[in-house]
């Protein structure tokens, strides 16, 4: 089982191949499956529920829909049954169509995401090959072009004239320039330049990396 690695970018890249049982040449096929099966797929989880129930009942919790539902209890209260029930149905319908809006808006999401399916190039056997961004394990050796993105952290091992986006993650509009090397523990998350993060994307050059 490869070792759980914190501060890779402080380690030499030999140090790191041998902790996460990898080679320069990939994984194998069979590593790759095993390591799958133990870490699950490569993806963000949802925080968010798509359950039906649940996206129904977050459509009342909005200030103005609480609002509207203690002026029904007070109108309740006072004996003005018009009230109640106009002030009830404006709630419910309110709520009805805020789930209609939410469950499409959610399942046309699932929809394009299923359409889209973002691959990455990597190293198995010693052989390149596309896989699903889904399947790429720790240890995998990927390589990467412009265009691509990164399908997980990485430390790098050998670039020609690669710059990243990072901009999402850092903040910084201008591309960040990667290459290999070792660099010390503290150094900053925007000032690693041996670091490769999940998400961002290849601006131009070359690299090979190993997943971390």
């Amino acid at each position: 089982m490869p070792e759980p690695l914190s501060s890779f970018w402080n380690l030499p890249i030999d140090q790191v191949l041998d902790r996460l049982k990898s080679r320069v040449q990939g994984l194998s096929r069979q590593e790759a499956q095993q390591r799958l099966s133990e870490y699950g797929a490569n993806s963000l989880k949802q925080t968010r529920s798509s359950n039906p129930l649940v996206l129904l009942l977050n459509q009342f919790k909005s200030p103005i829909i609480l609002i509207l539902m203690a002026a029904a209890i007070l109108s309740g209260f006072l004996g003005d049954v018009i009230d109640t029930v106009i002030i009830l149905t404006i709630v419910l319908i309110s709520g009805l169509l805020g789930f209609w809006q939410e469950r499409g808006a959610t399942d046309a999401v699932a929809k394009l995401l299923a359409l889209v399916q973002v691959k990455a190039t990597v190293l198995r056997d010693g052989q390149s090959q596309e896989i699903p961004n889904e399947d790429v394990v720790p240890g995998d050796i990927v390589v990467l072009t412009a265009g691509d993105s990164i399908p997980g952290d990485c430390l790098v091992l050998a670039s020609k004239d690669l710059s990243v986006n990072e901009a999402a993650l850092t903040g910084e509009t201008y591309p960040a320039d990667k290459l290999s090397g070792t660099l010390p523990v503290e150094t900053g998350l925007s000032q690693r330049t041996n670091t490769l993060y999940m998400g961002t994307n290849v601006i131009s050059g070359t690299a090979t990396a190993i997943v971390v």
